[in-house]
């Protein structure tokens, strides 16, 4: 059996690239309410690093912006379906 070399080893993730690094992001800001949609899952979480591929500088603003932009109403805490 050939081994093809492009292929990751098991257990092995591919890295994810930041998409506000790449986008020259400064400042996360809780008012883009469809930039941090992304960010959300269908239940309402907030979805780790791992998963999306941000860093943790970002991951951090992440965070604040997706509870801030909650705590004004601008983002729901728990999904429709769950209600």
């Amino acid at each position: 059996m050939i081994k093809n070399p492009s292929h990751p080893k098991k257990g092995h993730l591919k890295t994810k690239e930041c998409r506000f690094t790449r986008s020259n992001f400064v400042y996360i800001d809780y008012k883009e309410v469809e930039v941090l949609e992304r960010f959300i899952n269908d239940q309402g979480k907030i979805l780790p690093r791992r998963v999306t591929g941000t860093s943790a500088k970002f991951q951090r603003q992440l965070n604040k912006a997706i509870r801030r932009a909650r705590f004004m109403g601008l983002l729901p805490y728990v999904a429709e379906n769950i209600r």
